[in-house]
């Protein structure tokens, strides 16, 4: 039953907007299938961590601690403020690049950079945080195994890499993508204003 409920609640959290479904878009549509379904990967690598920490007890630590709170807040905010700056500083694709005969790969990314992306922008919320620390002792009780445990988390990390790698392809479907690279220049400046206001948002977080 407290299984379901994990869904649920994980699953809604998941679909709400923020860095990661920025992020998603960004990488998928600009970039290429490969690269929004590993910057998926790299999220669900970033709740491994925040799965980790919480069950160890960590992250009542750092909820209480404003300074590794602000130190980790901080880190998230540049990061997000340095990826803002970069896509709303974009000129997209020229007409050419985006017309249906250009190459399916239209700009690149490597392997690495979409992993790392994913993987620093789920890590460097400090939101995460306290979602999974509030979210797992509701649920998780005290007697259960650690093989429960585990199973809990890797729901979570499962709907992340599912749900965000379904982005990526749904997205790159020709007739989807075509009109997204049509209007690139534009859809990476807004992804761009995103990331600055989710930074400042992030940068004004307090701790609980």
């Amino acid at each position: 039953m407290n299984w379901l409920l994990l869904v649920a609640v994980f699953g809604v959290a998941v679909v709400s907007p923020g860095p990661d479904l920025v992020m998603a878009i960004r990488n998928s549509v600009m970039f290429s299938r490969r690269a929004g379904v590993l910057t998926a990967i790299g999220f669900g690598l970033g709740v491994i961590i925040h799965v980790t920490y919480t069950l160890a007890g960590l992250a009542a630590i750092i909820a209480k601690s404003v300074l590794l709170f602000s130190i980790l807040k901080y880190i998230g905010a540049a990061y997000l403020f340095y990826v803002g700056v970069k896509a709303i500083r974009s000129r997209g694709m020229s007409e050419d690049a985006a017309s249906a005969d250009a190459p399916v790969v239209r700009a690149t990314m490597s392997d690495w950079q979409a992993l790392r992306s994913g993987f620093i922008t789920n890590l460097f919320n400090p939101k995460a945080t306290m979602f999974f620390l509030a979210l797992f002792s509701q649920i998780i009780q005290p007697d259960y195994s650690l093989a429960v445990q585990a199973l809990f988390g890797l729901t979570c990390v499962l709907m992340v890499m599912g749900w965000f790698s379904a982005v990526a392809i749904v997205l790159n479907a020709p007739a989807i993508k075509a009109r997204f690279l049509r209007a690139s220049k534009w859809i990476d400046r807004t992804c761009g204003a995103f990331f600055l206001a989710l930074g400042v948002k992030l940068a004004l977080t307090k701790a609980a």
